[in-house]
Formats: C-alpha cells, structure tokens, sequence
C-alpha cells in the first residue's frame, strides 16, 4: 500500500556514486534540517526519466529555496545512476534501491513490469523537516510525470 500523506516516512539508508565514490544517504540524516523530496522512476536512461530528471536538474534553485533535498530512486545500480547523471549533468542525487527494500516499504514496487519483477513506479514524496510525508503521487502510468508545481506547493 502506498503511503499517503500525514503517515511518517520510512527511513532509509541507500548508496549513490559519485567522483567521491560510494557514498550513503539517509533520510533521518534530513530530521529537523531539510524538506526531502524524493522522486521514484522505473529506469535509467529511458525518455519520460531522462525528462523528469532534467526538468529537475533545470529548477533545482526552486527547491533549494523551498530548503528541500531533492532525491531521484530506481533500482538501478548506483553504478548506472552516476552514469546517467554524468551524462545529463545533474546536480542532484540518484540513490539505488537496489535490493528493493524502500520502493516496497513506500508501496511503490511493481510486481510487474513490462516483464520485469521490482521497478519502481514514477512516483513522488514530499517529507517535512519532521519526517512527516506532506505530499504523496504515484502512477501506474510511467510515462505520466508528477505535477511539480503542486510538489513545489506542498513545501511552501
């Protein structure tokens, strides 16, 4: 079941990569200092996620002024996600859901798709400084990208 908004937000340890190397990121790491959004997407290097993440990189300034950390997760690799981020220059983080564990404790795991068991769904999650969700969208369309003027909204 997908989380909704008013529920508290699992935490979770994931990896990215960057020049630094591994590196981890947690979400309790943002208690009390930052809003998280954190924006699930099935695949690296695919279309609608190349232009949700680039539509991100391009207004990440009116995120930072909302002081929200901005997230994007897959099940990708972090190896994959440095990859695509070198590549469209992005200026916010990809974390790995490798293993799967946050995608299914956010209720955002398909069971099936195109084939393929455990992607993510394109959804979307707006947690307060407090570590409580404000904002909550999933699709079961990938091709369908979040509002993100009603995520920006809900950091207001």
């Amino acid at each position: 079941m997908t989380l909704k908004t008013g529920d508290t937000a699992p935490d979770f340890i994931l990896k990215t990569k960057n020049a630094q190397g591994l590196q981890e990121v947690s979400l309790s790491q943002h208690r009390g200092e930052n809003n998280v959004v954190l924006l699930f997407f099935p695949f690296a290097f695919t279309g609608v996620c190349t232009t949700e993440a680039c539509s991100v990189r391009d207004d990440l300034d009116s995120y930072l002024k909302l002081d929200a950390k901005v997230y994007g997760i897959s099940v990708d690799s972090p190896f994959s996600q440095e990859a695509m981020s070198l590549k469209e220059g992005l200026n916010f983080s990809l974390l790995s859901d490798f293993n799967k564990t946050v995608s299914s404790d956010y209720g955002v795991l398909y069971e099936d798709f195109i084939g393929y068991e455990g992607v993510s769904k394109r959804s979307a999650f707006v947690i307060s400084k407090e570590g409580k969700i404000v904002y909550s969208w999933t699709s079961d369309d990938p091709k369908e990208l979040p509002d993100f003027s009603i995520i920006k909204d809900s950091l207001k």
